[in-house]
């Protein structure tokens, strides 16, 4: 059973983060027949204040670091000072510690990279902010890292994106560990859905990729500016006088991407944009950004932005007045 919940804080912590576990784990809600956590908020100094990344905000933790291996669980929230690599080693260990010892540990946003650095990651699927994923990938090639998804459960390891993701990851933690009537009623205290649809692609920036040379940018300018026509490698080959071999190789060398990859992008962009900004049909869409069909459009966008088209424009479209 999920019980005694530690939380471990480094400086520089990220205050909403921090709030995410605070608001699952730390209120005492078993007047309302919900369970209750014995929570513990730890540091490597007891009593010394801790900064935050909110400037004259300060916290300052009850415990030491010997409450985490007699945890249940140990979460780690985002610090910034973790993505720079600068541990305290005393945290490190106290965390490896805690997961030898059989605690779980779940990570919110930059809070992987602790995980990492005890070790935790090694061999094992996780995910962390999508602005953070190649640094996390690079710094641990070990783990496998999954820049798509809100969370990642992995038994004893639980690592989640960036920021509101950790919500999910902790509302899944405890209908996993006690059931999904405690999560749903956590969930409508805290006025949240208790489980999110999609992942975190739907709120990544997602450049087209850039040509490396000026020997294609005049084809690349052409294209994004007629995207309602049909193409084909042959004619764009054409174009930039070159035999449709040589234009391909040439394509992907300068670009990292094949023609039709770059082009399904740059269309997919342009939807997301209209989606945002217009209330033009779906139809309509779907011919001004090249895909010729709502059919189509819905199949693309749904493969690289992870939900539909729709609830892409609920999310994030601007209200009438705006547009």
């Amino acid at each position: 059973m999920l019980s005694k919940v530690a939380v471990v804080l480094n400086e520089k912590l990220a205050m909403f983060e921090f709030g995410v576990v605070c608001e699952v784990f730390g209120l005492d809600r078993t007047a309302d027949g919900l369970p209750g956590f014995d929570f513990r908020v730890c540091g490597a100094e007891p009593g010394t204040p801790l900064r935050s990344t909110t400037p004259g905000v300060t916290v300052t933790p009850e415990f030491g670091l010997d409450e985490l291996v007699r945890a249940d669980l140990v979460a780690i929230p985002a610090s910034p000072i973790v993505v720079d690599d600068e541990y305290d080693q005393r945290v490190v260990e106290a965390v490896r510690a805690a997961s030898e010892a059989g605690a779980t540990v779940l990570t919110v946003c930059s809070g992987a990279f602790l995980a990492g650095a005890a070790g935790l990651l090694d061999g094992r699927k996780c995910t962390t902010h999508w602005r953070y994923v190649d640094k996390l990938a690079a710094r641990f090639p070990g783990a496998t890292v999954d820049p798509d998804v809100l969370f990642v459960d992995e038994g004893n390891l639980i690592t989640s994106a960036g920021t509101a993701a950790g919500i999910d990851a902790c509302l899944h933690l405890v209908r996993r560990e006690i059931g999904s009537a405690a999560a749903n009623g956590i969930a409508r205290r805290m006025v949240v859905p208790p489980q999110r649809d999609g992942g975190q692609r739907q709120f990544i920036e997602q450049p087209v990729p850039e040509c490396r040379t000026d020997s294609l940018s005049s084809i690349l300018s052409w294209l994004t500016e007629n995207l309602t026509h049909p193409h084909t490698v042959d004619e764009l080959a054409a174009r930039a006088s070159m035999s449709t071999r040589t234009f391909a190789r040439r394509f992907a060398a300068e670009t990292g991407t094949t023609p039709v990859k770059w082009l399904t992008t740059q269309r997919v962009l342009f939807a997301k944009h209209l989606l945002e900004a217009t209330d033009l049909p779906l139809e309509r869409i779907a011919d001004q950004s090249g895909f010729g069909s709502g059919a189509l459009l819905r199949h693309h966008f749904q493969r690289q932005v992870g939900i539909a088209p729709t609830e892409y424009r609920r999310r994030f479209g601007a209200p009438a007045e705006e547009r």
